[in-house]
């Protein structure tokens, strides 16, 4: 099962991030928890600099931007090989 986190305030990209990512874990049909982390302490254990952020099994894999649902799948995945 894959752990993914939209790290973000809650703000207007941080929804756009997890709708995507929600698209794609489920175009993929893969078991994954996906959760919205808004407390500032929680996002700075991770090496971002700028929100947006997705982590993925614990890996900052995008910061500062909404990545195309393609992209996110190419995360997925790659994070499902390396599991």
């Amino acid at each position: 099962m894959l752990t993914i986190k939209v790290l973000g305030p809650g703000c207007a990209n941080c929804q756009k991030l997890a709708e995507l990512t929600q698209r794609a874990v489920n175009a993929l049909g893969v078991e994954a928890k996906v959760e919205k982390v808004t407390d500032y302490g929680k996002i700075m254990k991770y090496p971002i600099l700028s929100t947006p952020g997705l982590v993925v099994n614990e890996k900052l894999v995008v910061s500062g931007r909404v990545p195309g649902e393609a992209e996110i799948t190419t995360f997925l995945t790659t994070a499902l090989m390396d599991a």
